[in-house]
């Protein structure tokens, strides 16, 4: 399986996830903002958290309108995988590719710690290696992660069991504790926290591990 990470200028956690996914049997490629294409045969893509363009404008809203995001996009809506963390969820919002928007956090203070999430759903190659209702352990360091969207659109997540993760004690102020979200087809993945920061015991947390290990099985049965 073949998973592209993107690195955009300000990226800070795109080696992370290289190697989340490398550990996990993947082979890697790693993408730089100003190329067009992605790699030939890409499974997945990897849009990882940082603060893409300085957090210009507003969060990933930039780095939505750049080269490479074009072909993001278009693996996507050809029913490719994606799964954007932290800035690659605002990132990923900012394409459309997943409704609602990352706000300011309540507190209006960046929060960088590990916090407690609920598995809201088994029904994806993300979430299949966990058990419904599961808590784990999984790192956050965002300003911006109060997901935010009309009621329509929550009422839709919740009635086509499109949350992925919840927070245990939600921390930014998010609706309905929202830390995760899938797309229509459930292929595309946007979350706040960092599982890529959650694959080992020294990272003080291996509950991120499953995630990528689901992701192997689950491609590889695509």
């Amino acid at each position: 399986m073949k998973a592209a990470v993107i690195t955009f200028p300000g990226s800070n956690c795109d080696r992370d996830l290289a190697v989340a996914f490398e550990k996990a049997g993947f082979e890697v490629a790693r993408v730089w903002h100003k190329d067009s294409e992605l790699p030939a045969g890409t499974d997945i893509v990897g849009v990882p958290g940082g603060f893409s363009y300085g957090d210009y404008l507003r969060c990933g809203a930039i780095a939505a309108q750049s080269p490479i995001s074009s072909a993001v996009k278009a693996h996507a809506e050809k029913g490719g995988y994606a799964i954007g963390i932290c800035n690659g969820f605002q990132i990923l919002t900012e394409m459309r590719l997943l409704p609602g928007a990352l706000m300011r956090n309540k507190g209006l203070q960046y929060i960088c710690r590990t916090i407690g999430l609920k598995v809201a759903t088994t029904a994806s190659d993300f979430t299949s290696g966990y058990s419904l209702g599961q808590e784990i352990r999984v790192p956050i360091a965002h300003h911006d992660g109060n997901y935010t969207l009309e009621a329509e659109e929550l009422k839709a997540l919740r009635d086509q069991d499109r949350i992925a993760f919840t927070y245990s004690d939600n921390p930014n102020g998010s609706m309905g504790d929202i830390a995760g979200v899938l797309s229509q087809n459930r292929r595309v993945l946007g979350m706040m926290p960092h599982p890529e920061r959650a694959f080992e015991p020294l990272h003080g947390s291996a509950d991120g591990a499953a995630l990528f290990a689901a992701l192997m099985g689950g491609l590889a049965l695509a």
